[in-house]
């Protein structure tokens, strides 16, 4: 089951699964904007709309592994925005950065979607970036898309074998044999970062990989299995929390 879940096609290097593809820019599809005219059309889409208060200590050291931007440290709060189309996402940081000073750490335009995080220490700071994107926008958080859980597992006693080829393609810790092991999946893909931090609130886990571009978020975590259940009860319970609109 394992390998199903994270062989989809939207994976298709160790490129993608390290969040890092960004080479392929999307164009606007027709869709354009001048300083005076709001984007929210209906060619545009809030995806994602996803705020951090607090990055708990594993989740900020592994995004400081995949980060090209401002890195990150345990305590900062951050946003998470993904947006339809993609370019887009250059005039919404431009906007987020000038106008507070919360540090950008992502933007990256992928296959289909844009995807952007900014962050600081002051919580203030990343909620005023936020207001003042969706105020370009004229949107509010609610017209986000509401995170759908695509696949939720749960793998004990892991094989020698199995955790050596998962390994092979981890950005954080090391999975042991004899763990148990989380899969979640969810979509829009950015949601899965709130996922992430949540659940490391909630237990103690090892953060393995979190893959957030592309059409599907996944995680990896590790534990005891009754660790990885906490885990997997917060994790669900926070992305079913998320007020959104169905996606289209």
């Amino acid at each position: 089951m394992l390998v199903e879940t994270v062989s989809r096609p939207t994976i298709t290097s160790k490129l993608e699964m390290d969040g890092l593809d960004m080479p392929f820019a999307t164009n606007a599809q027709g869709y354009s904007t001048t300083s005076g005219e709001s984007m929210a059309s209906e060619k545009f889409s809030l995806r994602v709309y996803s705020y951090l208060d607090r990055m708990q200590p594993q989740y900020a050291a592994f995004v400081g592994t995949i980060t090209q931007g401002d890195l990150p440290t345990e305590g900062m709060a951050s946003l998470y925005v993904e947006v339809a189309p993609g370019n887009e996402v250059f005039r919404l940081v431009d906007i987020a950065v000038k106008s507070t000073e919360a540090k950008p750490g992502a933007q990256i335009v992928e296959r289909e979607f844009g995807m952007f995080e900014v962050h600081s220490r002051s919580q203030s700071e990343v909620l005023e970036a936020g207001r003042i994107v969706l105020d370009r926008l004229n949107l509010k958080p609610e017209e986000r898309i509401k995170p759908f859980i695509a696949s939720v597992q749960i793998i004990t006693n892991i094989d020698p074998y199995q955790a050596q080829l998962l390994n092979r393609f981890r950005r954080g810790s090391m999975l042991v044999p004899g763990e148990t092991m989380l899969v979640l999946e969810c979509a829009p893909a950015a949601y899965i970062n709130y996922a992430v931090n949540e659940a490391e609130k909630g237990a103690s886990i090892k953060i393995l990989h979190v893959s957030s571009v592309g059409r599907f978020g996944r995680m990896w975590l590790s534990g005891s299995e009754a660790e990885i259940v906490s885990a997997r009860n917060a994790a669900v319970k926070s992305l079913e929390e998320l007020e959104g609109r169905p996606e289209k």
